[in-house]
C-alpha cells in the first residue's frame, strides 16, 4: 500500500512540475520592450498594420481577426467584411465595442511619443507593439513573437524555417557576385525622391542578392535630390511606386523621362524595373517576392532559375 501511495504521490509531483514548465507566461515583453499581461486565450485580435496582418493570416489566424488598419484591406486571407480603422486616431469606443483579446500595434501608429491605444490599455485590453524591423532577423523575431503570443509556436517555426531556406539560396549566389552592380531603389517620388540607407530591411535585401546600395552609406530612410542620383550613377534602377503618376506615368517610364537622367548607365542601358510595392514594404515573410524579383532584375543570368 504505502509503494502504491509513493507512486502515485511521484506521479502527481511530475505531473505539477509539467503543468508549471509548460503554462504560459503571464508577462510578456513586446518588440518595442514594454511589459504586457498575456491573454489566458487569443481568440479575437486586432491588427494595425498590414505587414502584421500577413503574418497573422500565414499563421492560421484569419478567422481571429475582428478588425485591420485601412492599409490591410489588400491582404489576402482576410474577410472583406472586417471593419476598417483609422489607427493613427483609433476610435476608442469602437475597438472596446468589438471586445478584442489583443491589439497588435505598430511603430507606425505612433505620432511622437503619444501612445494613440492609451484609453483602450485604460479598458483592461492588451495592446502590444512591433517597430518597424530594420533587418530580415528582425522580421523573423517579429513573426517569432506573434507566433509564441497566439499559440502558433509550430507553425511560426516552419515560416521562419521557410524564409530561412529562400533568403540563404539567393545569398549563396550573391556571395560569388564580385563585379558588384550599384543600385538605386526609389521608394517614391513626389517634393522630393525616396529611398534608404543602411540599417533597412530593404538595404539588406540588396546585399544579399549580391548587389550595392548607392546610398548604403547613408543611415534608414532618407530623402535625395535627383542631382545626386545621377552624381551615384547606379548600374540598376527599381522602384515600388506603383500604377501611375499624375502625367499618366508608371514609375519606370517617369524615371526614363526625367532630365538629365538619360546619362545615367541605368537609363541608357534600359535596366530600370519595377518592384511589388506590398512585398518591400512590408516587414513580413512576404519580402521573398520582392527579393526574387530584385535578385533577377540586377542579376537575370545569375538567378535565372528562381
Amino acid at each position: 500500500m504505502k509503494k502504491v501511495l509513493s507512486l502515485v504521490a511521484t506521479f502527481v509531483m511530475a505531473m505539477m512540475i509539467f503543468v508549471g514548465c509548460s503554462s504560459k507566461p503571464t508577462t510578456m515583453q513586446d518588440r518595442e520592450g514594454n511589459e504586457f499581461n498575456v491573454p489566458k486565450e487569443v481568440n479575437t485580435i486586432i491588427s494595425t498594420a498590414p505587414s502584421n496582418t500577413e503574418v497573422l493570416v500565414a499563421l492560421g489566424l484569419a478567422d481571429k481577426l475582428v478588425a485591420v488598419d485601412k492599409y490591410s484591406a489588400d491582404v489576402e486571407g482576410i474577410s472583406e467584411d472586417l471593419p476598417k480603422i483609422d489607427f493613427r486616431n483609433p476610435d476608442a469606443e469602437a475597438i472596446i465595442a468589438l471586445n478584442p483579446d489583443i491589439v497588435i500595434a505598430s511603430g507606425h501608429n505612433k505620432v511622437g511619443d503619444e501612445d494613440p491605444f492609451a484609453l483602450i490599455k485604460e479598458a483592461g485590453i492588451t495592446v502590444v507593439y512591433i517597430p518597424s524591423s530594420y533587418s530580415i532577423d528582425g522580421i523573423y523575431g517579429d513573426i517569432e513573437f506573434i507566433a509564441n503570443l497566439t499559440g502558433t509556436e509550430k507553425e511560426g517555426e516552419e515560416l521562419i524555417n521557410s524564409m530561412k531556406e529562400e533568403v540563404g539560396a539567393i545569398k549563396a549566389i550573391g556571395d560569388t557576385i564580385t563585379d558588384k552592380k550599384n543600385v538605386y531603389f526609389e521608394i517614391g517620388a513626389g517634393s522630393g525622391l525616396y529611398t534608404f540607407g543602411n540599417e533597412t530591411f530593404l538595404n539588406e535585401m540588396i546585399e544579399t542578392i549580391g548587389a550595392t546600395n548607392v546610398f548604403g552609406e547613408e543611415n534608414s530612410w532618407i530623402t535625395v535630390t535627383p542631382e545626386a542620383v545621377i552624381d551615384a550613377n547606379p548600374d540598376v534602377i527599381l522602384a515600388n511606386s506603383p500604377g501611375t503618376n499624375e502625367a499618366g506615368l508608371t514609375a519606370v517610364e517617369d524615371i526614363e523621362s526625367r532630365e538629365g537622367w538619360d546619362t545615367i548607365t541605368a537609363v541608357k542601358n534600359g535596366d530600370v524595373y519595377q518592384i511589388d510595392k506590398n512585398s518591400s514594404s512590408r516587414a513580413s515573410q512576404n519580402i521573398i517576392k520582392a527579393l526574387k524579383e530584385m535578385a533577377k532584375a540586377v542579376y537575370p543570368d545569375e538567378y535565372k532559375d528562381f
